[in-house]
């Protein structure tokens, strides 16, 4: 049986390595022995392997002294092993459990044996993909032959098994020249020397897409300078040692012309950058095969032919030329893609409108939250101010006279780029490149329960670029309310948000102690169109990061038995539906008219807790603002083990601290409630230690204390 040499090198990847090892541990196929090359790792990860070390003695470490990269830590691994067969793994990647087996069942005489790839950036544990395919099915196998460079598309060393006398007798190794980008070294031999390279389509590698590019980025998610730098030094070494294999040469050369239409053009968008690589973009140039650039679109001949020349003035003029181009042509494949380059090159030059407060909740969809109460509290005490209001819908009836202006309209982004303060509860699109000047109040909405971007592990929502994307758009906040101190902890590291922290409570509460009388609350009942008379359960479940029909838009299924409690507690209370405003698909509820009431879309949730004598809720933070009522909080946890230990996290002990049963079932909830009162007391201490922790800043004063430092206003 042919023994399999694994080499895995490892730098500060202790959080995935775990995962990493034992995916190989569990292979169907067992000849193998894993080489672990630490790479100048820090303790942490260090005592991570040793650890693993533990595990299994098919297990080898070797600890380089200093950080040399991987290039040369797979060098070692490649000197080190002693398997018939060679098969590089990176440690934040996984292995399906007959992948092993899949390669080396159907490699016969081959060198080597390739299979797919699957991008992902899920954890092992979390992956169904992962979970189905774990299972040895007849393979599917196809042969690259005459045109092999297909094989190496990815000019990745990931994922192929490969005879070690090939490696050997040819003295194939990485090169140690560059952090990024030295497959190629290896790559370009193989691509010389190997005829034919079996593929096995259901021998499957789990190839991890960081989802945390900005603490703990991969080697291909680092700055672009370096990569550019990198794949140009390759390229060039590659080109010399190889300039007499017409093959060799068009490969690289393609690949070359490709990198530069992709990354280094992008690069270039910002004109200063080419004063940090001119010179390695004519070492470059110069070396093309003229007759394959010849072949090119006469925009890329433009471009390179003055770097060819060494002629900067031209390339400048060009590359000004091109990029203003590729910008008409941007703009006129659809309205959006319009509407934002007018934004960086038109609206953003104009004045800006030092006097103007551009105002938006919830992504435009309610008139609402703490935007609302900052602006009601300004509409009273700051006249001389200009206040616009942007809504999906606009035409809402409102406090006072404001613009409203429809979200994604070409006004938007009119007033975005010319508004002096931003004032928003949710993210603005990362589009919006924040202008010198302009000030913007992030107020958020809520305390943080659940694990918030820089704290999960995992991202099972639909974007996979989730902690990127936030990183981005949290860099523009000027300022970020904070409820309390805990969720001031919270928002430094979930945000890595090191600006001006504003400790004054959250505006949106002001109402919960201004508006807590019986006249204001009966008043908002006859608003709402509900008994006066009925006692009232506000139902406010939050969204599931797994169950969506696209980015931003999320199912949610009624796990309530609503004719139960209609039967059970209809004599005396009504229900109240408010549904999260990422949860797309409406409720229909229409058999319990008169008992159940969906306000998923009423504008304001805070007169909704005003009006509620109960609320029930699972895993939002609406009860962290209802707890300043003091009012019963019942948790409906139906699926707790499974959001708590897979989807989110929680920052608390939920079981613990919250001031309020746990509940799994209907009968549960409607128990309690006939119960309400006894329950409520049962919990009074908790209910007391909660408040004091999450709600005494709040006094119903945050929006004066806010407005006055945010806008300087004088006491």
């Amino acid at each position: 049986m042919n023994k399999v040499s694994i080499i895995i090198p490892v730098y500060n990847t202790e959080e995935f390595l775990e995962e990493c090892i034992f995916s190989v541990i569990r292979q169907s196929y067992r000849n193998f022995e894993i080489l672990l090359i630490n790479d100048g790792s820090a303790i942490s990860c260090k005592n991570k392997i040793n650890e693993l070390l533990e595990v299994d003695d098919r297990i080898k470490v070797f600890q380089l002294k200093e950080r040399k990269g991987v290039g040369a830590a797979r060098n070692y691994g490649i000197e080190n092993a002693t398997g018939d067969y060679i098969y590089f793994m990176d440690s934040d990647d996984y292995l399906g459990e007959s992948a092993l087996q899949l390669l080396i069942n159907q490699i016969s005489d081959s060198k080597m044996i390739t299979g797919k790839q699957v991008r992902t950036t899920i954890s092992h544990e979390n992956e169904e993909t992962a979970t189905a395919l774990d299972t040895e099915v007849d393979p599917d196998v196809h042969f690259y032959q005459k045109n092999i460079k297909k094989a190496f598309k990815n000019r990745s060393a990931l994922h192929r098994l490969i005879s070690r006398d090939l490696v050997n007798e040819r003295n194939i190794r990485f090169s140690e020249d560059v952090e990024c980008y030295s497959d190629l070294s290896f790559i370009l031999p193989l691509l010389v020397n190997l005829d034919e390279v079996p593929y096995v389509k259901n021998a499957f590698y789990f190839k991890r897409k960081r989802n945390d590019p900005i603490t703990n980025p991969s080697i291909i998610q680092i700055d672009a300078e370096r990569r550019i730098k990198d794949f140009i030094t390759i390229y060039k070494q590659l080109k010399e040692r190889y300039k007499d294999n017409y093959e060799a040469v068009k490969f690289l050369d393609n690949h070359m012309l490709n990198f530069y239409r992709k990354t280094i053009v992008t690069f270039l968008k910002e004109e200063n950058n080419i004063n940090l690589i001119y010179d390695q973009l004519v070492s470059f140039a110069t070396k093309l095969d003229q007759q394959l650039l010849a072949k090119k679109s006469i925009i890329l001949r433009r471009e390179l032919n003055p770097l060819v020349k060494n002629n900067r003035e031209k390339f400048e003029s060009v590359n000004r030329l091109h990029q203003r181009l590729r910008k008409v042509k941007y703009a006129l494949t659809g309205r959006t893609k319009l509407y934002t380059q007018l934004y960086r090159s038109v609206f953003i030059k104009l004045p800006l409108k030092e006097k103007t407060v551009l105002f938006e909740s919830f992504l435009g969809k309610n008139y609402s939250d703490n935007p609302k109460y900052i602006y009601e509290y300004m509409l009273k005490n700051c006249p001389d101010y200009d206040f616009i209001w942007i809504f999906k819908e606009p035409g809402k009836t409102i406090s006072g006279n404001p613009k409203q202006i429809k979200r994604f309209s070409l006004k938007y982004y009119y007033y975005m780029a010319t508004a002096k303060y931003w004032v928003s509860n949710s993210r603005v699109p990362k589009r919006f490149d924040k202008r010198e000047g302009n000030v913007y109040l992030q107020t958020w909405h809520g305390t943080p329960l659940k694990k918030l971007v820089f704290d999960m592990k995992d991202i099972h929502s639909a974007n996979p670029n989730y902690k990127r994307d936030v990183f981005i758009q949290s860099r523009r906040w000027d300022y970020l309310i904070s409820p309390n101190q805990y969720s001031t902890e919270i928002f430094g590291s979930a945000f890595k948000y090191d600006k001006t922290m504003l400790e004054f409570g959250y505006p949106r509460n002001d109402i919960l102690y201004s508006g807590n009388d019986e006249e204001t609350i009966n008043g908002l009942k006859k608003k709402l169109g509900i008994p006066v008379d009925k006692k009232v359960v506000l139902y406010a479940p939050t969204w599931r990061d797994n169950d969506f029909f696209e980015a931003g838009k999320y199912r949610f299924t009624l796990q309530l038995d609503l004719q139960k409690m209609k039967e059970q507690l209809g004599d005396e209370y009504i229900v109240l539906l408010r549904m999260h405003y990422f949860i797309a698909n409406q409720l229909d509820i229409s058999e319990f008219e008169g008992f159940a009431y969906d306000l998923s879309t009423y504008d304001d949730i805070a007169e909704l807790y005003l009006v509620s004598d109960i609320l029930i809720t699972d895993y939002s933070s609406v009860f962290f603002d209802y707890a300043n009522l003091r009012r019963p909080i019942l948790f409906y946890t139906y699926d707790l083990e499974n959001y708590r230990d897979t989807l989110r996290g929680f920052y608390i002990d939920i079981e613990e601290e919250v001031p309020g049963p746990l509940l799994k079932t209907t009968d549960e909830v409607i128990a309690t409630i006939e119960n309400i009162e006894d329950v409520h007391n049962q919990y009074t201490d908790k209910y007391n230690k909660f408040f004091e922790k999450f709600c005494s800043w709040d006094d119903g004063k945050a929006s004066e204390k806010v407005v006055k430092e945010v806008f300087e206003l004088k006491s």
